[in-house]
């Protein structure tokens, strides 16, 4: 599939290339109206992820022309115009969703595959790994048939561990991923959800299987594990 990121912020821009690239989408960028608006109606994209304040031509005006030459193509407006007004005029204006800066990747991720689904295939609603599932419309985790009662950001934390079970994945793409691009890289706020989420997910004969790779970050193991983790 075929990302277009419109975004003039490179900072930004970059972060949801490499984010969407990680995740196996081809991604290309456009740094203004005029480029954005060009490369969406002249190449095959499947999805736009378009800013609406643009050097050039406004969003709003990218998003009408887009409307009026493909009607059924996806387009997902980030934007820091947080009020209730400023949502409901963009997507009345055609846009398919709607996410507000600063934003995690993870949202991010999951609002692009939900709307590049294809008409009869379902994607995955349900997440199983380590003696843990997670039921992403219910919000709901379960580690040996027990609810764990998860805050939202350990349930977004969790849920990225296990998109990518037996991975060593760093604090700085961890923080990204959950947390969005703007979050201050020295913070320890990784540390302290991952203590949270070790504590609640651990049981009395097994610890969390969420384990410390020395001098990287951490990795949520393949199956259940019998020793405390690292």
């Amino acid at each position: 599939m075929r990302v277009l990121v419109v975004e003039d912020e490179p900072a930004i821009a970059d972060f949801v290339q490499r984010g969407l690239q990680s995740e196996g989408f081809e991604v290309v960028c456009a740094p203004d109206g005029i480029e954005g608006e060009r490369r969406a109606l002249q190449e095959p994209v499947d999805l736009v992820i378009l800013d609406l304040m643009l050097p050039g031509r406004d969003g709003l005006e990218v998003l009408a022309a887009v409307r009026g030459r493909k009607p059924t193509l996806p387009v997902i407006v980030l934007s820091a115009r947080a009020e209730i007004d400023d949502r409901v005029a963009g997507l009345d204006a055609g846009a398919t969703d709607y996410l507000v800066k600063p934003f995690s990747f993870e949202e991010l991720a999951a609002r692009v595959r939900a709307h590049l689904r294809t008409p009869g295939q379902h994607d995955a609603t349900k997440l199983q790994a380590a003696g843990i599932e997670l039921d992403l419309v219910r919000r709901l985790a379960m580690r040996d048939g027990e609810e764990v009662r998860l805050s939202s950001r350990e349930f977004e934390l969790l849920a990225y561990f296990m998109r990518h079970p037996g991975q060593a994945l760093t604090r700085e793409r961890i923080l990204s991923a959950v947390w969005g691009y703007d979050f201050d890289p020295g913070t320890n706020v990784v540390e302290v959800y991952v203590g949270y989420l070790r504590r609640k997910l651990a049981r009395a004969d097994r610890p969390a299987p969420i384990e410390t790779v020395r001098s990287v970050g951490y990795r949520l193991r393949d199956r259940d594990p019998a020793a405390n983790p690292e």
